[in-house]
């Protein structure tokens, strides 16, 4: 019977169910697929509720997709509107005008949350 997750003893329970399902062939259609799904679900909030991941710092999320997106000095020159600023920004020396903010939200899609928050 599925409830609402409400200590860790009921989470790595529930961990665990949702570990063996995985190591079946599950048919999309199944009860054991709906049940997995929203024990999932249950997973999540509990972890968000427990384990609350922090946002990352303005900085080191531009330094990450930077390199995920494998950007270019050139291309992120452009988006930050001159060459001279990037070492600046990223030394943390300057601080993210709202155009800079603008411009990085679209190009590199790092949420806004993030980018206003202070460094």
């Amino acid at each position: 019977m599925l409830r609402v997750i409400k200590n860790e003893e009921q989470y790595e329970d529930a961990l665990e169910r949702v570990y063996d399902m995985m190591q079946q062939d599950i048919d999309e259609d199944s009860e054991t697929a709906d049940e997995l799904t929203i024990l999932s679900m249950l997973i999540k909030k509990y972890e968000e509720e427990n384990y609350p991941v922090p946002n990352p710092s303005p900085l080191d999320a531009i330094r990450f997709k930077v390199e995920q997106m494998n950007i270019s000095d050139a291309e992120f020159s452009k988006i930050l509107g001159a060459r001279s600023r990037k070492s600046e920004i990223l030394s943390g020396k300057r601080k993210l005008s709202l155009s800079m903010i603008r411009n990085l939200n679209v190009k590199l899609k790092i949420s806004a949350d993030i980018l206003i928050q202070l460094y």
